[in-house]
């Protein structure tokens, strides 16, 4: 069989064609204190300073040797591109929504009339093109971003859930809000060099809002997101939090090609109930990875592959704190694995 390049190997795996071995790459969050020591680009800057962000990026590959580059490394942008309060976060902390910006459909309405060239977003698509113009003929490039359910989450606040179980009209528009900005910012990132869109979209979590909920206020949206990606061929990646065991087949409908899994999850009843995507995951990233040794790993690792995990990587985002030699072993059974 023709080897292929990481490009490659990952179009056709995430299309359940054939290759020559797995992929190792990572659809959730990558960076960690070591990569940023070892490469000069450091959170909290790295978030807001394209430079700074494809280096920190191009760690992932470099140093730690995941077949694919990724941005950003958090899910608060696109909540502060619309007004959202944000604390920064650390060397070590990911940035949080602090704030929300949306309480009526007047506040919704000032919304609209955004600019993907201002704020963190267009730093998010210079650092995106940055690494295509490195790395774009070799490796998957994969740009991020929140979901459609969790960025309405974010804007509207503690008030969303209220709103969603009584019904408010300002569920419906924001959703639809959102899901449009998120179509845009995704072809905004393939328009940069990315080819592959990872959508992280935790608050739609089976364990919260329950299938009913899921298939109304989550499913259609992320699905246009998804339609309008494969209009231009790029493959999508949805991840999800929580125990999303007995709302796989829902996620399946959004026609996403990967869906991503964490470490609550028996990969063997995932693949059981994803008929369509190939199914994504799910060491843990703190017991394991972070807090584990490389046997155990790799014990990790032979679990999820023999269960028939599609892609092997990262449960949920990986822990800032993660020790370099721990992922790599996490990449060398994912290399070592053939379909």
């Amino acid at each position: 069989m023709a080897e292929y390049t990481p490009k490659e190997r990952l179009y056709r795996a995430l299309r359940k064609q054939q290759v020559d071995r797995m992929p190792a790459v990572c659809f959730t969050q990558t960076a960690t204190v070591e990569q940023m020591e070892a490469c000069g680009a450091y959170w909290p800057e790295a978030h807001a300073d394209a430079e700074k962000m494809a280096t920190l990026a191009e760690a992932a590959h470099t140093v730690v040797g995941f077949e694919a580059v990724r941005v950003p490394f958090d899910i608060t942008a696109e909540a502060e591109f619309f007004g959202c309060g944000i604390k920064a976060g650390d060397l070590k902390q990911q940035p949080s929504v602090i704030k929300p910006s949306v309480k009526n459909l007047e506040d919704l309405e000032k919304l609209k009339n955004y600019n993907l060239k201002e704020g963190r977003i267009a730093v998010i698509l210079e650092a995106v093109k940055i690494l295509s113009e490195k790395y774009g003929k070799e490796l998957p490039i994969i740009g991020s971003m929140i979901g459609p359910f969790s960025l309405a989450q974010h804007i509207n606040g503690d008030a969303w859930f209220g709103n969603l179980f009584t019904g408010e009209e300002i569920v419906p528009a924001l959703l639809d809000f959102c899901s449009d900005f998120n179509v845009a910012y995704a072809k905004a990132m393939v328009e940069n060099g990315a080819d592959t869109i990872a959508i992280i979209d935790p608050t739609a979590s089976y364990e919260l809002i329950g299938g009913e909920f899921y298939e109304k206020y989550a499913l259609p949206y992320q699905k246009k997101i998804v339609d309008a990606m494969k209009e231009l061929d790029v493959a999508t990646v949805l991840h999800i939090c929580g125990n999303t065991t007995n709302g796989l087949g829902i996620m399946d409908k959004t026609g996403v090609n990967g869906i991503s899994v964490d470490q609550k999850v028996d990969i063997k009843t995932a693949t059981g109930n994803v008929k369509n995507a190939i199914v994504v995951g799910n060491l843990d990233p703190v017991a394991v990875l972070w807090n584990g040794n490389p046997e155990e790993i790799e014990e990790a690792s032979k679990k999820a592959l023999d269960a028939g995990v599609g892609l092997l990587t990262v449960g949920c985002g990986t822990v800032s704190m993660t020790p370099t030699v721990n992922l790599q072993k996490m990449i060398e059974c994912a290399k070592s694995h053939t379909y």
